[in-house]
């Protein structure tokens, strides 16, 4: 049964998850165990709770205690749920609340990338992807287009970010993700017998449209941050180079608008 408690002081250091503490300090490096995440909207603590994610608490607009909210809290337990009308829920937390709802989440245990490849055909490598409303909006086309598992290096941006979380409508829990050793990734993605692909502009590269490329048993799709792009030891360390065709003298997609472009391509339809 959901542990209803109205919010009355916003000093109270129960309520610091939600509003003062950072997302750096949320992922509490220095202590993995306690490491937790903030998902946001009743659809994406439903999809966290569906992978088996712990809820630590709730902060909710009063209305959904016994609206629509009602089965999600019972999903809940006897976690600490913080109620209020929403404009007291944006004061606190500096932010509106989308649909209402947040859920304090404990970080999950990821498996490493070798493990994730083992069980993959297709997989996304994200270098160094920073924004994380990009990482969100690809992960949410990753689910969609046949993507078995994100794998990202350790300089790019958080998936269980809040906005991060929000914007991939949590498919961050449907996608298996983990990170990329340091160091020579493509020769560990080579060892498991993957073939590699950057996305990049270059006169060399293969259309996106190539029928070769569906054909190819296993490959990683590389994707590389905002604005530069891959790293040029990067692409010069991939199989293949794939470019998407432009026209009207537009040189280069969004990272996140190039990802469901290429996943259609190379995954959707891969033999």
């Amino acid at each position: 049964m959901p542990n209803i408690i109205d919010i009355t002081d916003f000093s109270d250091p129960a309520l610091d998850i939600y509003a003062r503490l950072t997302e750096n300090q949320l992922l509490n490096r220095a202590d993995p165990l306690n490491a937790v995440f903030i998902a946001e909207s009743p659809l994406v603590i439903e999809r966290a709770l569906d992978a088996g994610c712990v809820p630590v608490s709730v902060l909710t607009e009063r209305k959904l205690i016994e609206g629509r909210g009602k089965e999600l809290l019972e999903r809940c337990g006897d976690v600490p749920v913080y109620a209020a009308e929403l404009p007291v829920l944006i004061q606190l937390t500096g932010f509106h609340l989308t649909r209402g709802m947040l859920c304090a989440m404990r970080r999950p245990a990821l498996a490493t990338a070798e493990e994730l490849c083992r069980k993959s055909r297709r997989v996304a490598v994200l270098e160094n992807v920073m924004n994380p409303t990009n990482l969100g909006a690809i992960f949410r086309s990753a689910a969609a287009l046949g993507v078995d598992a994100v794998l990202l290096t350790s300089a790019g941006s958080d998936p269980l970010y809040r906005r991060a979380v929000r914007v991939s409508m949590g498919t961050v829990f449907q996608v298996p993700w983990s990170y990329l050793p340091e160091g020579d990734w493509q020769k560990l993605l080579h060892a498991l017998g993957f073939q590699t692909a950057a996305m990049a502009l270059r006169d060399d590269s293969l259309s996106v449209s190539d029928p070769r490329l569906p054909k190819i048993e296993k490959l990683a799709v590389v994707l590389g941050t905002e604005g530069d792009g891959l790293a040029p030891e990067t692409i010069a360390g991939c199989d293949y180079t794939v470019r998407i065709p432009m026209s009207h003298g537009v040189d280069s997609l969004n990272v996140a608008a190039a990802s469901a472009v290429a996943f259609y391509a190379l995954c959707v339809n891969c033999e």
